[in-house]
């Protein structure tokens, strides 16, 4: 891409900007209340039959390759919802303090014990 938003495909053909359509909508997928809510989704339209980039063999040159994102109306569509311009930052692996592990298993323990009291009591049949 140029600086001026122009996409140069080869040599000698450049997708001006003006010809471009850029829309933002909401992504599919799982999410929550934050992707419900965010336009992460982007969709592209470019007209080929009416784009003064392309010459009438090149034009029906990219109608036939991507006739199946080309509509009726000879409109491209192009949508990109997985790729970002961020990629997330690894996870750093961390281990629980001593403490808190101890914390955890007396939990536990009482937990147990808890449970272990609620139970019947069995009888023993020999005496």
């Amino acid at each position: 891409m140029t600086d001026d938003g122009d996409i140069p495909v080869r040599r000698g053909i450049v997708i001006p900007a003006s010809e471009l359509e850029e829309t933002a909508s909401r992504s599919s997928g799982p999410g929550g209340q934050h992707v419900n809510k965010s336009n992460t989704r982007v969709t592209l339209r470019w007209r080929v039959r009416e784009s003064s980039a392309l010459d009438p063999i090149a034009r029906r040159r990219v109608e036939e390759r991507l006739g199946a994102r080309v509509t009726r109306a000879g409109e491209l569509i192009v949508h990109a919802q997985t790729d970002a311009l961020r990629t997330r930052a690894p996870r750093v692996p961390t281990r629980a303090a001593a403490g808190a592990r101890a914390r955890s298993r007396a939990a536990k323990r009482r937990h147990s014990a808890k449970k272990s009291a609620r139970r019947a009591v069995r009888r023993d049949e020999d005496a």
